[in-house]
């Protein structure tokens, strides 16, 4: 499965469709656009617009393309209904002529991208969308709120795996971030590395693996810790995570054993000395006979302390903040730019490149592009190489843009491992200095052709 494009539906990888109208997830001006254009006949045009970011966060050295799957549900859902027509009327958003070409909106473009989970690098083309000017346009502000949000959390879940070395992630954030962000946040985290999610709404969307036991609550409604250890074994059975800091750790682990077993699953630190805890607990645990029971550790973890109990005998991380958050880079900066527009409005008018002129760094490169990766005799990748003339021949087998959508109906559809494993076989592919997390400069070298 690795690596493939499926053409598969919602229904077919068995996850709910009862995904709302994501028309008015935009901004007034793209509208106030449409309307202008439907009145100067520019709306008819052929254009090309295409998703990339100019830099990436500051001390990065790869992204991550996440949210490629919702793109493909919100232009699915991009319709203009009863109500919302009725709201835009009402609110003299745009005349009655925009109103009518609205109520009959379909996508019925082409959309090219790289595929989800694969890594990108400033300026690489990540999504292009062509079509009329009037139903590309329309996507612009929904795509990319989407890829900005999605790429950012996964780009941090890749950093975060990557310090963990090959130890289970779990994604816990779902409380420090908007309620339906959290959802797409999780989502995200799986694709970037992380196993497993707190959040039961995308374990239902989505389909991903649940996790969760108790809190620190749980423990003080009951009189003593021994009676909240011994609820929770006879609920959840001896494989259960107790929570161990409540009180006195030691004290703690020593009553977990006593009523679990040696067979108890494990133990969660969630606030103090990580590293100086998870040694004493796995003496305590080894000594007490529970060799095989489990640590996992929570507390507010980053990449940076993910990495700093790489030497800990720690077995799991649970992360919430910093994950949703990007880890201080909540979003990706990346634009949607017309690059291409037909000459005229003739139905075989020839495509003119365009690009607004560079003012303070915002440098654009006008024509419809095509992206590939060079990889060295070693099959490590060495450059990232774009271009909008034709393809080098020695390039053609290694071009990153893939079809999404053709004449308006999506042909991509994947169920979520498939993306986490390609961007494991991606970050896999890319120079050592990739995965460190010291500031540096994007690990390929971005060459306009």
């Amino acid at each position: 499965m690795r690596g493939s494009i499926l053409a598969m539906s919602t229904a077919d990888l068995g996850l709910p469709v009862d995904v709302p109208s994501t028309a008015l997830f935009t901004d007034r001006y793209e509208l106030t656009m449409l309307q202008a254009a439907l009145r100067s006949g520019a709306a008819h045009r052929h254009s090309v617009f295409e998703t990339f970011t100019r830099r990436l966060p500051e001390g990065r050295r790869y992204g991550v393309v996440a949210g490629t799957g919702r793109v493909l549900d919100a232009v699915e859902n991009f319709r203009f209904d009863g109500p919302v027509l009725d709201f835009l009327a009402r609110e003299s958003v745009v005349d009655d002529t925009t109103l009518e070409w609205l109520a009959n909106y379909r996508f019925g473009g082409d959309i090219w991208g790289y595929p989800e989970g694969e890594v990108y690098f400033p300026g690489s083309p990540i999504l292009r969308v062509e079509g009329t000017f009037a139903e590309a346009v329309m996507l612009e502000t929904v795509v990319l709120s989407i890829l900005n949000h999605d790429s950012a959390i996964a780009a941090a879940a890749s950093r975060m795996a990557v310090a963990a070395g090959g130890r289970p992630l779990m994604e816990m954030g779902a409380r420090r971030t908007h309620e339906l962000a959290a959802v797409a946040a999780s989502r995200a985290a799986y694709i970037g590395g992380f196993r497993s999610s707190s959040n039961l709404a995308a374990g239902f969307r989505y389909g991903l693996p649940t996790i969760g036991t108790s809190a620190h609550a749980f423990t003080l409604v009951h009189d003593t810790e021994r009676d909240a250890f011994t609820a929770q074994v006879a609920s959840l059975g001896r494989d259960t995570t107790l929570l161990v800091d409540t009180y006195d750790v030691a004290a703690a682990v020593r009553t977990a054993v006593e009523v679990a077993g040696p067979e108890l699953g494990a133990v969660r630190i969630d606030s103090g000395d990580l590293l100086l805890l998870a040694h004493r607990v796995r003496q305590q645990l080894d000594d007490l006979g529970a060799t095989g029971t489990r640590i996992v550790v929570t507390s507010d973890l980053d990449e940076y302390a993910i990495a700093s109990l790489a030497a800990a005998p720690v077995d799991a991380y649970g992360v919430g903040t910093s994950l949703v958050t990007g880890s201080g880079h909540p979003t990706c900066s990346m634009v949607y730019k017309l690059v291409a527009r037909a000459a005229s409005d003739a139905a075989d008018a020839p495509l003119v490149p365009v690009a607004k002129k560079a003012l303070g760094g915002k440098t654009s490169v006008g024509g419809r592009k095509w992206a590939a990766r060079r990889l060295d005799a070693d099959g490590i990748a060495e450059a990232e190489v774009i271009g909008s003339g034709p393809i080098p021949a020695d390039l053609a087998d290694r071009q990153l843009l893939v079809p999404l959508v053709r004449a308006g109906h999506v042909l991509a559809r994947e169920p979520l491992d498939t993306p986490r494993s390609r961007h494991i076989a991606a970050r896999a592919a890319l120079p050592l200095s990739a995965t460190q997390l010291s500031r540096g400069e994007p690990a390929l070298p971005v060459e306009m052709r």
